[in-house]
């Protein structure tokens, strides 16, 4: 069997432009002929099209806590469907958000981070992590056309709080979202190379 691949996970508040990043970064990858899987939470299965439909639309109220759940299962479908096996086929994973987006979303809406740490237990840890880190104020302005409670300024404050307390803590590295698409994706791309080098996974190696 060849070398496990690596795992790496791309976070930001609503509007950071972390998505763009994200497909950014796998195009890149693959021009250096890394082997890269461009993936994303809520998944594509059947939880992640609920959670779609009936949380992320708001077509219906859902408690917070179900919510979280509902996030938690679809992390554990969506590991054992797709990021394990392109890891064990050597591939690069990107994911555009993973467990860091329900500590800060549901930990920001009230729940006690501990109890979703627990729900989560049992989800892989990436091997790299990103935050891409903007002012609430700029994505704000930048999302002021669409209606949604998780687009106010406060709820976008308390969630950026429990992003740079992850980042802190040494879960998150830090990338600053506020230069330019460019200046950002060089950046992304620059820190994940070197992480990539320092586990002795070359283009060569993965894939």
């Amino acid at each position: 069997m060849g070398k496990r691949g690596a795992f790496i996970c791309i976070e930001g508040i609503d509007g950071s432009g972390k998505t763009t990043q994200a497909r950014r970064l796998v195009e890149k990858m693959r021009q250096k002929n890394y082997d890269t899987v461009y993936t994303t939470e809520p998944s594509s299965g059947k939880v992640g099209k609920l959670i779609r439909r009936c949380v992320l639309n708001r077509r219906r109220r859902v408690p917070i806590a179900l919510e979280a759940l509902l996030f938690a299962a679809d992390r554990l479908d969506h590991l054992d469907t797709e990021v394990k096996p392109a890891l064990e086929k050597g591939k690069v994973v990107v994911c555009d958000r993973y467990v860091y987006s329900t500590l800060a979303y549901q930990g920001a809406a009230g729940l006690d981070l501990e109890w979703i740490e627990l729900i989560n237990r049992f989800a892989l840890i990436p091997d790299f992590a990103l935050f891409l880190d903007v002012p609430p104020e700029i994505v704000v302005r930048r999302l002021r056309r669409k209606r949604s409670v998780m687009e106010t300024l406060p709820n976008q404050q308390r969630v950026r709080d429990v992003y740079m307390k992850m980042v802190r803590e040494g879960r998150l590295n830090l990338v600053d979202g506020t230069r330019s698409r460019e200046e950002v994706s060089k950046q992304i791309l620059t820190v994940v190379l070197s992480f990539l080098e320092k586990r002795g996974l070359t283009a060569k190696s993965v894939g």
